[in-house]
């Protein structure tokens, strides 16, 4: 036993220091909103990002509560997704000074009904730092009986990225 003991605390000490935390849902969901949202409570200056479905209420009441302390916030949303359903925090977040809502649609592709695709990301990047993503859209359902992923990294290369991929984004989006 002693001879795996130095192993055991390497290991720990290296997961205490890890750039990235993936929590799989709904094994983890308490955990995993437990984390979004103290990231939302920890952003300093600016919060971006696109989401296909949202009607998580307690994510939209810290997102709020960050717009308070003077957090800018900008969310991109699926138009048909949000536009449609009654639930959505679109109306609810807009309203407030420093957020900012966006609609979006889909490229469109060919078919008989002139379809668009979706916009179906469902991303978030705080403070030009940390990145939130995976399959899970901002719903109660994500965050407690899907299956679901969610990976938080604190890696400015890959929030640089996905910065780049919000802004091309947001020039084809309309404000809501």
């Amino acid at each position: 036993m002693k001879r795996f003991l130095p192993l055991f605390l390497l290991l720990l000490t290296l997961d205490l220091f890890a750039k990235d935390t993936l929590y799989t849902m709904p094994y983890e969901a308490r955990p995993a909103l437990h984390r979004f949202v103290r990231a939302i409570d920890h952003a300093r200056y600016r919060i971006d990002a696109a989401i296909y479905s949202f009607t998580h209420k307690t994510i939209a009441k810290h997102l709020k509560m960050a717009a308070a302390r003077g957090v800018k916030i900008r969310i991109i949303f699926d138009r048909d997704a949000n536009l449609r359903n009654r639930k959505s925090q679109l109306g609810y977040l807009a309203k407030y000074r420093n957020i900012r809502t966006y609609l979006l649609s889909g490229l469109p592709y060919r078919s008989p009904d002139g379809d668009r695709a979706l916009m179906h990301m469902k991303a978030m990047v705080i403070d030009n730092r940390t990145v939130v993503l995976g399959s899970a859209n901002w719903t109660y359902s994500a965050f407690g009986k899907n299956y679901e992923a969610i990976l938080f990294s604190d890696d400015y290369a890959k929030a640089k990225r996905l910065e780049n991929a919000f802004e091309r984004m947001l020039r084809s989006a309309t404000p809501y």
